[in-house]
């Protein structure tokens, strides 16, 4: 997302003021993260990685990775750099969010072009936990390029969360829950009459993450109230259409609403515990794939069997309640608007466990940003 500039960054002041980290290190390697969200929704299962060659504290080069089986962003740095200059490369400082990998994949090595190039340091992020790809700083090293490992690191690791999930091995996606609220913490009025809590910038930010995610799951009650398509539509559009999903324990969802009706188009799956037959059977008829599943868990193991590794869920608030106490969310993402609903209105949590003040577990905040009037906070909840 790139909608306004983030406004708070957990972990600044220890990364400013590492004793390894130079501000220019810092700087350097947030404007090569920056850059990484430029592939956002176009990189998949690939992780975001951003580049910037630096010589003699001038920027001769930047790149990201920018298309599923493309070139790194180490190798869009190197040729923008060469662009510059033929040698404009050598001696330089290259800055990536993740180590540059080792293998022979979809692309040569990253190291090899890096080495070729003369580049006299590399900084990066964080490191690859794929094993194929990992061995990049041990590489450079052997070459005699000085590495520094670990700058702005927490930011990394936040922006490719649902990859270093995957890579550390497990049987569900990587969840974030979406909830947009008032200044009070609902979802909607008391009249639950369907309508916009935040601005078009926020929206648009919504529909960044959309992108950015394998699929986008609601409750059948919001499928109810609403008839969502949960496309993407104000950004630009993913290489892969996020799937739609609907947790519907009974097979609910009319056939006439607008995820069935897109069925062909955009794949849709329902999630069900023993629905009705004649309702399964007609929503397979009508093209939406029929899971069944023993419970949230189970619906999550299942979603990751078809392929899911970043489900983005956005309510509502019986779903989300649900899921975040059975300890199933990794990122809760709130966007509050600056309104106050009042007496009778929905709370976004209306079905959460009570909790006492004093021993309420306290989610650490992981990014702030502000979209028109509207205030994102990205929350770690489990995991993270």
């Amino acid at each position: 997302m790139s909608a306004s500039p983030r406004n708070h960054r957990a972990g600044d002041d220890q990364e400013a003021h590492a004793s390894t980290h130079t501000v220019d290190d810092v700087r350097f390697m947030r404007r090569a993260i920056a850059l990484a969200e430029r592939g956002a929704g176009q990189v998949a299962p690939n992780p975001k990685v951003g580049a910037v060659l630096v010589r003699d504290g001038q920027v001769v080069g930047e790149g990201w990775h920018q298309q599923y089986g493309g070139p790194h962003a180490e190798v869009h740095a190197l040729a923008a750099a060469h662009a510059v200059a033929a040698n404009a490369a050598r001696g330089a400082t290259a800055y990536v969010s993740l180590e540059p990998c080792n293998h022979h994949g979809k692309t040569p090595p990253c190291t090899e072009a890096l080495i070729a190039a003369g580049v006299a340091r590399v900084v990066c992020a964080t490191r690859d936990p794929n094993p194929k790809a990992a061995g990049g700083i041990e590489r450079l090293e052997a070459a005699g390029i000085r590495v520094t490992v670990g700058v702005c690191e927490h930011e990394a690791l936040v922006q490719n969360a649902p990859f270093f999930h995957a890579a550390r091995g497990t049987d569900r996606p990587f969840v974030t829950l979406k909830l947009a609220v008032s200044i009070d913490g609902a979802i909607v009025d008391a009249s639950r009459q369907r309508g916009w809590l935040t601005g078009p910038a926020a929206h648009a930010a919504v529909h960044a993450l959309r992108a950015d995610a394998d699929a986008v799951a609601v409750g059948i009650g919001t499928a109810l109230a609403d008839d969502p398509a949960l496309t993407v539509r104000l950004v630009e559009a993913p290489r892969v259409a996020p799937r739609r999903i609907v947790f519907d324990r009974q097979g609910r969802l009319p056939l006439d609403s607008a995820l069935v009706r897109t069925a062909g188009e955009i794949p849709v799956s329902v999630i069900t515990h023993a629905p009705r037959p004649v309702a399964a059977n007609a929503l397979a008829d009508a093209g939406v794939q029929v899971l069944e599943a023993a419970g949230l868990a189970d619906a999550l193991r299942t979603l990751w069997a078809e392929g899911v590794r970043h489900l983005l869920v956005e309510g509502g608030a019986e779903l989300g309640s649900a899921l975040l106490h059975a300890g199933l969310v990794h990122h809760l993402i709130i966007f509050q608007a600056p309104v106050i609903l009042g007496a009778g209105a929905v709370s976004a949590f209306a079905t959460f466990p009570a909790a006492v003040a004093d021993t309420a577990p306290r989610l650490r905040v992981l990014e702030r940003r502000v979209f028109g009037d509207d205030l994102m906070t990205r929350y770690a909840v489990f995991g993270d």
